[in-house]
């Protein structure tokens, strides 16, 4: 029984397998019959089953390239639309170079103002010592300070120049200056009808460059002094104090001033002002000078300068601050002077500066003035000069010299008629570009007993010992 059992599951096992052979040769047959040509395929060669399968298969491969061409360049229908506040905007290509543009644009305009526009600071400040020990030192500028810690000045320079390449005529400066410099200069009531007005102001001008020849280039406002050497900023200078010339020659002038280059070796200046430290007039009349600036060489310049006026005031100081005496600003003088002073001011001013080598370097100075209070007055001259010398032992390390002769005939620069001498020796130590220390030694001497002291009594003689430190910071090249 079990054998025949056997024999049966035998039977159906062989019966199993020819019908899969069987299958699987109308399989091949079918597969090979589809790898032929398609076209030229008929329903008629193919049985019902074969052609079902065959257009199964062309539908297939259609959908294929239809969904082929959707992933490559998807059409409307199929782009997905998100919300524009889940993703970040993305600038587009010419959105994004305009911006740069634009920033670029703004960059070169802020480049282009500090190409031409400095802001410039210095500060000076000085412990001095009298032998004599009197209150004051006679006859200096800005060393005037014994035994005292002293802030000379602290200014502050605001300056754009023009600029022809870039089509810009026009410039102006400003000069703010603070400290006890600020009486000798324009804080002075023998120099301004209203000094608290101007006190801080020591230059402000406005430049326009008109376009005849070189160049034309006319100034208008309040402008430092082209007479004497010597200036105001104390790191431009050979020596730290001031000489006789600088105290008694114009600090600055308030009124047209014109410049013309000729060539590269001549310069001319003219100016229509209102007179010698008169930032407002001080009478009707109308002061002139001429400038004549020549550099023969690189290393030589040469000035030759004529200043003319009506100097005299023409009524009383009313100075501010006080209740104005009549409906008008405070401090503007109302009375009258009569007569009016009508005696002219002559000075005739040279000097020159020649760099010998780059470490050693010259200079000199020459002045005759005259002035009469009127025109039927007795003169009073001022004549002398001075001569300077400078060597440069290292590059931090200088040392200068000064002698300086003056004659004041009628008393009119220091109220008597004397010879006056000063004698200076001056070390220079740069610390750095910036920063500088001045040690400095000076002898003023007269023929007249005319210097204080602390006891009783004149002196012919002053000796001063000076320590005098200097910074400044700013991009404006050459002398301030």
């Amino acid at each position: 029984m079990q054998s025949t059992k056997l024999k049966i599951l035998f039977l159906i096992a062989i019966i199993c397998c020819l019908s899969i052979k069987n299958v699987y040769a109308q399989e091949q047959q079918l597969t090979n019959s589809l790898l032929k040509d398609t076209s030229k395929v008929t329903n008629e060669e193919l049985s019902e089953r074969e052609v079902l399968l065959l257009n199964k298969v062309t539908e297939l491969e259609k959908r294929l390239v239809e969904l082929e061409k959707k992933i490559i360049q998807p059409s409307e229908s199929t782009q997905i639309v998100l919300d524009e506040k889940t993703l970040p905007k993305v600038e587009k290509p010419n959105e994004v170079t305009a911006k740069e543009n634009t920033m670029l644009s703004e960059d070169l305009d802020v480049l282009k103002f500090f190409k031409d526009t400095t802001i410039n600071l210095t500060l000076d400040g000085y412990y001095g010592y009298n032998f004599n020990r009197p209150r004051a030192n006679l006859l200096r500028a800005y060393d005037v300070a014994q035994n005292s810690f002293t802030l000379s000045q602290a200014a502050l320079i605001l300056e754009q120049t023009p600029n022809l390449e870039e089509g810009r005529r026009f410039g102006a400066r400003l000069d703010l200056q603070f400290g006890s410099a600020t009486e000798t200069l324009q804080g002075n009531a023998n120099n301004e009808l209203r000094p608290q007005v101007y006190r801080h102001v020591l230059q402000a001008y406005g430049t326009y460059v008109f376009p005849i020849g070189s160049g034309l280039t006319l100034d208008f406002g309040k402008f430092t002094s082209a007479l004497g050497i010597e200036g105001n900023y104390n790191k431009d200078q050979i020596n730290y104090s001031r000489s006789y010339f600088f105290n008694f020659l114009p600090f600055y002038h308030t009124g047209f001033r014109s410049t013309y280059n000729v060539n590269s070796k001549l310069t001319l200046t003219h100016w229509l002002v209102n007179g010698v430290q008169q930032t407002e007039d001080f009478n009707g009349f109308k002061s002139q000078a001429l400038i004549i600036n020549i550099k023969p060489k690189e290393n030589i310049s040469f000035n030759l300068n004529y200043y003319t006026g009506l100097e005299g005031r023409d009524s009383v100081a009313n100075l501010n601050p006080t209740f104005p005496s009549l409906p008008t600003q405070p401090g503007l003088p109302t009375q009258s002077i009569n007569p009016v002073p009508r005696g002219r001011l002559h000075i005739l001013d040279s000097y020159f500066t020649w760099n010998v080598t780059s470490k050693l370097t010259l200079a000199g100075e020459l002045d005759y003035v005259i002035s009469r209070v009127n025109t039927f007055s007795a003169p009073m001259r001022v004549t002398g000069g001075a001569a300077y010398l400078r060597y440069q032992f290292t590059p931090k390390v200088a040392l200068a010299l000064r002698g300086v002769y003056l004659s004041d005939r009628g008393g009119l620069f220091s109220g008597v008629t004397q010879a006056l001498k000063d004698t200076t020796f001056t070390l220079d130590y740069k610390f750095a570009e910036g920063f500088l220390m001045r040690a400095e030694y000076r002898r003023d001497f007269s023929n007249q007993a005319f210097f204080l002291t602390n006891k009783e009594g004149l002196k012919k003689e002053q000796n001063t010992a000076t320590l005098g430190l200097v910074w400044w910071f700013g991009r404006k090249g050459g002398s301030w």
